[in-house]
């Protein structure tokens, strides 16, 4: 009677054992958004370096997908987020940057005719 619980427990190790990585179906998805959302303020690889690097770790970590090596798609899927995260602050603060520039070339020639007027 012994020998069935020891087996029992064997067989629940052997399973958490294959699913310790499961596939990274959600990071995969939100890495996809990630790019997407970086493309959409204007990102380009060309222009921004991480959006370069985004693209390729996702697309070594579809490939590790393809391999089923999960656990490496995983961290280069959510590398990859982080750096399309990244690609896309530094263009929307690169527009605000522009923005703020116009604004105060506005202020400055509103307070010069301003001056001049009086």
């Amino acid at each position: 009677m012994s020998i069935r619980p020891l087996f029992a427990a064997l067989a629940v190790l052997a399973l958490a054992g294959c699913a310790a990585d499961p596939a990274p179906n959600e990071q995969i998805r939100l890495t996809e958004q990630a790019l997407i959302q970086a493309k959409a303020v204007g990102a380009t690889a060309d222009e921004v370096p991480e959006l370069k690097l985004a693209e390729d770790k996702f697309s070594r970590a579809q490939g590790d997908m393809a391999d089923q090596s999960y656990k490496h798609a995983r961290m280069r899927a959510e590398q990859a987020e982080l750096d399309a995260r990244l690609a896309e602050a530094k263009v929307l603060t690169l527009k605000s940057e522009e923005q703020l520039n116009v604004l105060n070339t506005r202020i400055t020639r509103l307070r010069k005719q301003l001056g001049d007027a009086q």
